[in-house]
């Protein structure tokens, strides 16, 4: 077996093992803390993100590993394991089923595979480079829609608490689409890399919750960068997309955006 076809296969079953014991925890009674960044986490992602890096541990001993709860940090030049426990969790407390458990392998900046497992809807979502994007053991592809005015586009917030030319590129964006909806988190981005939606964007985005998407989107033959066009999941934001309307999203976020500010 090729380094990349085991590391797509360990991402996967990480991502199962972690997700599995937050989604022991789903519907259950939570007590919430806010963390300083004002987001939200439980015992539940403490008790995935424990099992995840207990995992990683015992088949890795010499990795760094990067969690969004518990202690750790990303060397650079180092290999390096990437979790995000429970993408979504303001979703996971409200008793809604679309959020997941991702696990990533990056090299530097590069992101050598991703998992995505969505245990309350019993999905999953795998990647490697060079050995494809797979959705519950099925090779997965994005959308062939090329027209913006047959596309779906997502994004987590229509809120968006960020620059206000970010919200006008997206309002802009929406309007030009067929549909628009706020399935979001890390559910969007599953929606595109299978094929059900055409774009994913997110203007405020951590590295643990892109790492993971950036093999699994690629790998189904869609691009993903962050907002500024950049193919890179440590840019701080996405916009995935299907090849077929690539160019002409992020034309449309740029256009509206300079023009905006001009």
């Amino acid at each position: 077996m090729s380094e990349m076809a085991s590391l797509l296969a360990a991402v996967a079953e990480v991502a199962r093992v972690a997700g599995t014991v937050a989604n022991g925890f789903f519907g259950s009674r939570l007590d919430v803390r806010t963390k300083v960044d004002g987001s939200p986490v439980t015992a539940a992602d403490c008790a995935a993100e424990a099992a995840a890096r207990d995992w990683i541990a015992r088949r890795f001993p010499d990795a760094d590993i990067l969690g969004e709860e518990l202690a750790g940090d990303r060397r650079l030049g180092r290999r390096c394991w990437i979790v995000d426990p429970i993408d979504g969790t303001k979703t996971f407390v409200r008793g809604v089923p679309l959020w997941g458990t991702l696990v990533a392998v990056a090299d530097g900046e590069q992101v050598l595979a991703g998992a995505a497992y969505f245990p309350a809807l019993g999905e999953s979502l795998a990647a490697a480079l060079g050995e494809g994007c797979w959705w519950n053991d099925s090779r997965s592809s994005v959308s062939s829609v090329s027209e913006l005015s047959a596309a779906t586009v997502l994004t987590t917030d229509e809120q968006f608490r960020v620059a206000p030319e970010q919200r006008r590129a997206w309002d802009a964006l929406a309007s030009s689409s067929r549909m628009s909806r706020s399935w979001g988190d890390c559910y969007g981005y599953l929606l595109v890399a299978t094929g059900r939606a055409e774009a994913m964007l997110d203007a405020r985005l951590a590295t643990w919750d892109a790492a993971a998407l950036l093999p699994a989107v690629t790998e189904a033959g869609g691009v993903f960068t962050d907002w500024n066009g950049r193919e890179t999941a440590f840019g701080g934001s996405a916009v995935a997309t299907n090849a077929a309307l690539a160019t002409a999203i992020r034309e449309q976020l740029h256009n509206d955006d300079r023009g905006q500010r001009a």
